[in-house]
């Protein structure tokens, strides 16, 4: 059985056609069909102990094995000393994950929008092994969740990509976070794996709703990435099995929702943490601090900011600030590992101004009646260099494409934002622009052409 897999930056979701030949979305968490890309563990090394053993009896075993002897070998002294028992459940995914991590956020390994760092610079074998192996836990746990949904055995699937994995190392980058996700989803037992551009699936989806052709520029704002592709599309074009020229151009950088939390974050919440503050010697404290725990999409910022080094660091400026009792509540950050609800807090401001002019976020984790009310115009100042971004992938396609779009189509979560289609307008045009289904467009494309491939 062949499937869509949308393993995306802010939520997992897997599509399959249904009996009537129309796409369906499989529940994959307590009767939601949209999964967090979030996973907890005890430790990190678990995460090599669950992946072996699946693979045990496969062709996969004898090799992994080997590649990863070193981290298995210290296995029984970590659940030794974790006191984990045969049977205990050690690695989570999507809500659980994130339940997990904020009632323990000291104890254990928390990771968010793994897909963010499959294409960073730099990674040495070591690293690339780790996010395999988190890839494989992840998308094994996904598959289980759907095939007992199913009741059948998925075999073969489409799983979205972005134009670009980062916004730096161009396709060396992209060709390592692709390796990543192939090994990842055949070891977690996908026998065939093909990749598609995710705002080529939304516009896939997209077209099959088209009764006259139309040339359609998709802007896909996920989690982790912002991709537009300018594609010629409907009834003339929608059957053909090669698509190739009907692709005019495509454009992608990796800067998304989760970079607008985080702008947000560090922008109207930090500066309840000691941002913007001073030395006693009337020097401004350095913002390095403040970004780093901001950061959650940065495994290297986030290494730095939770080192011990780093704690030390904290403490011995804590004797010369100027307003400890605001530097104080970073360190508890640091200590506690709360970077990630900080920036959980960031995200709800932002969904919520969506549709609103305020709201009020919960710092209680960080301090006893802690909030701050983030408006509109906050969101507006935090995430405009991140909006021009966008604007300028758009403007990047177009350019590329030659030609002006009948339409634009706009998907992903962030989409919704009235201030990135305010910014469209006001640099494109008033060229027409609609809104796909913000979360399952990407699904429901990928499904559709799964269904071209291997059907």
């Amino acid at each position: 059985m062949f499937a869509g897999f949308d393993y995306g930056s802010s939520n997992c979701a897997i599509g399959v056609m249904n009996n009537e030949q129309q796409v369906s979305l499989v529940p994959l968490e307590q009767g939601k069909q949209y999964l967090p890309s979030t996973l907890y563990t005890h430790h990190s090394a678990l995460v090599v102990d669950f992946v072996t053993k699946h693979l045990t009896g496969s062709p996969f075993e004898h090799d992994f094995k080997t590649e990863r002897q070193a981290l298995l070998n210290t296995i029984p002294r970590i659940k030794s000393d974790l006191d984990i028992q045969a049977g205990d459940e050690t690695l989570f995914i999507g809500r659980e994950a994130i339940s997990e991590y904020v009632q323990f956020p000291e104890e254990g390994y928390f990771v968010k929008s793994p897909k963010s760092f499959f294409g960073a610079v730099g990674l040495k074998q070591g690293q690339i092994n780790f996010f395999e192996d988190i890839a494989t836990a992840m998308i094994l746990k996904i598959k289980q969740r759907a095939e007992q949904s199913l009741q059948d055995t998925l075999t073969e699937t489409v799983i979205g990509r972005p134009v670009n994995f980062q916004s730096v190392g161009g396709e060396e980058s992209n060709q390592q976070a692709l390796g990543i996700l192939e090994r990842a989803a055949k070891r977690a037992g996908f026998k065939e794996v093909s990749f598609l551009y995710e705002p080529l699936a939304a516009g896939i989806d997209y077209e099959t709703s088209l009764q006259q052709d139309q040339k359609v520029l998709v802007v896909d704002i996920g989690g982790g990435t912002s991709d537009c592709s300018f594609v010629q599309m409907g009834p003339s074009f929608r059957e053909k099995q090669c698509r190739d020229n009907d692709f005019l151009a495509h454009s992608g950088k990796r800067v998304g929702g989760n970079d607008l939390d985080i702008a947000l974050s560090f922008h109207g919440l930090m500066p309840l943490l000691g941002l913007g503050t001073e030395f006693k010697s009337g020097l401004p404290l350095p913002n390095q601090p403040f970004w780093q725990a901001c950061k959650i999409n940065d495994v290297n910022l986030q290494s730095q900011f939770y080192s011990d080094a780093h704690h030390r660091e904290l403490l011995t400026q804590l004797r010369e600030v100027k307003e400890p009792a605001l530097f104080k509540r970073l360190i508890q950050l640091q200590q506690n590992k709360q970077g990630h609800q900080l920036v959980q807090q960031g995200e709800a401001a932002k969904i919520a101004l969506s549709s609103a002019n305020e709201f009020t976020t919960d710092l209680r984790f960080l301090d006893s009646d802690l909030t701050q009310c983030l408006t509109l115009k906050d969101l507006a100042l935090a995430v405009d260099d991140s909006i021009s971004q966008i604007v300028s992938l758009a403007k990047q396609a177009i350019q590329e494409a030659g030609t002006t779009p009948d339409v634009i189509y706009l998907t992903g979560g962030s989409a919704q934002s009235p201030l990135i289609k305010a910014a469209l307008k006001a640099h494109l045009g008033d060229i027409a622009m609609l809104n796909g289904d913000h979360f399952g467009s990407v699904t429901a494309g990928l499904t559709k052409w799964a269904h071209k491939l291997y059907s």
